[in-house]
């Protein structure tokens, strides 16, 4: 049976959203996947107890609350590493006024490789920003502490990335792991 150049038309239609939705998708993986592997290696560095031990385990200390400002400011270091190679890129210092991400010494990343600009600052920090700019137009905050997202260079490379007014605690999380996903691939994509 022969097909018209019609229905061939269609099905070449069809190949090609599919494909742009596979594509969609597989950045999405991508994406969790290295989240997980990133969590991983840390896990793997940082734990000497089995994950099913620390379930039942019922006497863990639980981490300081970093926005707890009554105390001295509190400063947490994370480490930010390379999934594939299992090097530092960089630290992440967290206060309860910011989170400074400190890239180590020749990692030579500028802020036009992808995909720092279009998924870590517009996608997630602008995201941030966009609620908290609903916050302010309901009176919850004022403008002054909604999130901000600092580039610091030395020369044409970043030193650091500064996100200030993260204001929620579960924020951190996600702030760090898509820095992470984020400067990882920027590894990746200037290494090509």
């Amino acid at each position: 049976m022969q097909n018209t150049d019609e229905q061939i038309r269609k099905m070449l239609e069809l190949k090609e959203t599919i494909i742009e939705k596979m594509s969609k998708y597989q950045d999405e993986i991508d994406f969790l996947q290295k989240n997980l592997d990133v969590l991983d290696v840390v896990l793997k560095g940082s734990s000497f107890t089995k994950a099913s031990a620390l379930a039942k385990n019922t006497t863990i200390e639980e981490e300081p609350d970093i926005l707890d400002t009554h105390e001295e400011p509190l400063e947490v270091k994370k480490q930010i590493i390379d999934s594939k190679d299992g090097g530092v890129i960089a630290n992440a210092f967290v206060t309860p006024d910011q989170v400074s991400i400190v890239l180590e010494d020749g990692i030579g990343l500028t802020p036009e490789i992808p995909p720092l600009k279009t998924f870590f600052i517009e996608r997630i920090i602008g995201e941030m920003k966009k609620i908290d700019d609903v916050d302010v137009r309901d009176g919850k905050i004022n403008k002054e502490s909604v999130i901000d997202c600092i580039i610091n260079k030395n020369g044409s490379a970043i030193r650091e990335i500064i996100i200030k007014n993260y204001r929620q605690k579960e924020r951190i999380d996600e702030i760090i792991n898509t820095a992470t996903w984020s400067l990882t691939r920027m590894v990746e994509n200037s290494s090509k």
